[in-house]
């Protein structure tokens, strides 16, 4: 009897632990660290992120805000002093570039068309008197081989007003006057039509410089403005650099039809040049073909 009964306490204790055992509550019971340990295991939160800097006020500070879209008119006005000037000067050295190709090629349209209506009257002369009433008539004054003409022709009659011989065993020294007053003409020529050359050079030749110190300047002054506003982002920082850009961008509008230009009249005026040379050595043989003549 007392064996039976120690044994249904036993069984009564162990059917007691297994109820315990499976009831929500201890079941749960030992999971209750798990939070804990979810906790050591999560990444610590993110640090308070520094406050962005205000678009605004960083764009003022890299060259001034941008309140619609971004164009080379606004990225004038909006661009500082110093870029200002160096834009507003390159486009007005680009301006005059372009009014000087007109101006020149009117200029050389109407050279040649004269010295070509003079050429012709000229080479119909038959005396020296002729060949001088041809070159100082009023239609072909300023054209540089009508003055050309004239100036020799004149020194043969200033010679024969001082009572020298122009024929004859002193033709030489007549035609060497000839010449000397010819060349004196001729020497201002290249400076006569070479007119606003040296303007366009310096603009072919500065302009690319020009905008670069504009455009050093503007995106030296758009770092500056970066460093005082702590921010990178490219939408803010971005219109200030594209401001500096446009001026060596004018630059090189300005600086690039001045060098084709300078290039092209300097063609005009070799040309040109080359023709003078060929009517120096006509003008000279038909002066002295008439003091052969005894003209």
């Amino acid at each position: 009897m007392l064996n039976s009964k120690k044994t249904n306490i036993l069984l009564a204790m162990a059917g007691a632990a297994v109820l315990m055992a499976s009831t929500p509550v201890l079941a749960q019971a030992p999971a209750e660290p798990a939070p804990a340990a979810e906790t050591a295991m999560a990444p610590a939160a993110p640090a308070a992120a520094a406050p962005e800097a205000d678009p605004a006020s960083v764009g003022e500070a890299v060259g001034g805000g941008h309140g619609g879209g971004i164009t080379p008119i606004s990225m004038f006005m909006e661009a500082t002093v110093v870029v200002k000037v160096v834009m507003a000067g390159l486009l007005l050295a680009s301006i005059f570039s372009w009014t000087l190709l007109l101006i020149k090629l009117f200029e050389f349209g109407a050279l040649n068309r004269k010295t070509d209506s003079f050429l012709e009257n000229f080479r119909g002369a038959r005396t020296i008197a002729d060949m001088k009433a041809i070159a100082t008539a009023e239609e072909y004054e300023g054209n540089p081989l009508a003055d050309m003409a004239a100036a020799a022709t004149e020194e043969v009659d200033l010679s024969r007003q001082a009572g020298l011989s122009v024929t004859g065993e002193h033709r030489h020294d007549t035609l060497a006057r000839a010449q000397a007053a010819v060349t004196a003409v001729q020497a201002g020529l290249a400076k006569r039509i070479s007119g606003g050359q040296q303007f366009l050079a310096s603009v072919g030749s500065s302009g690319p410089f020009v905008g670069l110190f504009g455009t050093v300047y503007g995106i030296m002054n758009s770092f500056i403005g970066i460093a005082e506003s702590n921010t990178t982002n490219l939408a803010v920082v971005a219109p200030g650099i594209a401001e500096a850009l446009l001026a060596t961008g004018i630059g090189l509008f300005a600086a690039i039809p001045a060098v084709i230009f300078y290039n092209y009249f300097n063609t005009r005026i070799a040309a040109y040049g080359t023709r003078a040379d060929g009517f120096n050595a006509e003008l000279i043989n038909g002066i002295s073909r008439q003091l052969d003549k005894g003209a």
